[in-house]
């Protein structure tokens, strides 16, 4: 299957004052242009070829020994990804946001400053997301948390599934 960004159904002036132009040029031009092409080069030849986008974004969190840990941790996918994103979102000034493996086995999610890391903690790092303001204040003009809600489109959950395995 491939995807198509559709075209907004007015012109891309037509929310000004309140959105420019050029908002929605980066925004919807550029931003969701990508993702759209990112989508139909990392499709073909998985398991999510065939499937509709509501399909793949239903069955794209993890799966197997990391989704019981999730669910044992945080009670749900949902309510993980809403405490990982309210700790990224909220770290105060730079640094990272990881989800990591402590010695007992379950999940913890932990913040670090400046140039901290998971591993100087004795914890196993399965996910971070870089919360400097070099990593968003192009794209999302400083919005940190319009950020971490587009990086979830990012995460990599099969090397996520390694490093929780290893």
């Amino acid at each position: 299957m491939t995807f198509a960004l559709p075209d907004l159904p007015y012109a891309r002036s037509a929310l000004e004052p309140h959105i420019s132009a050029e908002t929605l040029e980066y925004h919807y031009g550029k931003h969701h242009a990508a993702y759209v092409a990112n989508l139909n080069k990392l499709v073909p030849g998985t398991e999510f070829e065939d499937k509709s986008l509501d399909e793949i974004v239903k069955t794209a969190p993890p799966g197997g020994a990391l989704a019981d840990a999730v669910n044992a941790a945080f009670g749900s996918f949902a309510k993980f990804k809403e405490t990982f994103s309210t700790s990224a979102a909220t770290n105060f000034g730079s640094g990272w946001t990881w989800l990591v493996k402590n010695a007992d086995g379950g999940l913890e999610i932990l913040n670090t400053s400046n140039a901290g890391s998971a591993l100087t903690s004795g914890l196993t790092p399965l996910l971070v997301i870089d919360v400097w303001e070099h990593a968003y204040y192009v794209d999302t003009r400083n919005a940190r948390p319009k950020y971490v809600e587009n990086w979830w489109n990012l995460v990599n959950w099969d090397f996520a599934t390694r490093n929780f395995a290893g």
